[in-house]
């Protein structure tokens, strides 16, 4: 989504949000992500404002105070950003690929089920499943902060029992385009 990101050529505009419109995104995020109201308070207070770019293919970033905080293609699940989730690791479901899946996935490919299935890899245990389409934080054996944001796209025990295919979807990537953003 974000290999050839260019914020010069990519965006269309920036508008504000309105407060109802921010009601529900507020109401969606603590919905989708496992994350207490306090600490999406830290992210984005409710006195700051929030600002919707427009990017293109239906591509939209919200930021407060011009740093991206999340994003969210068509109307689909809201990811939050990278950085954002180095802060504040525990607000999504992890996934760990194996070494060998590594350099595929800092190229920008979707993780395939065997690199969750090998000896390196980890998926949460049955009584902690994660459901098809649900966007999950992707971890790299070996490193401590998440390395990507995808979408699962066979469930957890699913992808333990089939063991073939593309488990999980990459959304963004540690050295993609929108990594070296700091600010829109």
């Amino acid at each position: 989504m974000f290999k050839k990101f260019q914020p010069s050529t990519d965006i269309s505009g920036q508008t504000p949000v309105k407060s109802s419109v921010q009601r529900s995104i507020r109401s969606a995020i603590l919905e989708q992500w496992k994350i207490e109201p306090e600490t999406l308070e830290a992210v984005w207070p409710k006195k700051e404002g929030l600002v919707l770019v427009k990017c293109r293919e239906h591509l939209s970033i919200y930021t407060v105070h011009g740093e991206p905080i999340f994003f969210q293609h068509f109307d689909g699940p809201i990811y939050p950003t990278l950085r954002l989730l180095h802060k504040y690791p525990y607000i999504l479901p992890m996934v760990r690929v194996d070494r060998g899946a590594i350099r595929f996935l800092l190229a920008g490919a979707h993780m395939m089920c065997p690199g969750f299935t090998s000896k390196g890899g980890y998926l949460p245990p049955a009584e902690e499943g994660v459901a098809a389409g649900v966007p999950v934080a992707i971890y790299a054996e070996g490193k401590e902060h998440a390395v990507g944001v995808g979408i699962t796209k066979l469930g957890t025990e699913e992808i333990k029992q089939v063991n073939k295919g593309v488990g999980v979807e990459t959304v963004t990537y540690v050295g993609d385009d929108f990594w070296a953003i700091q600010s829109l």
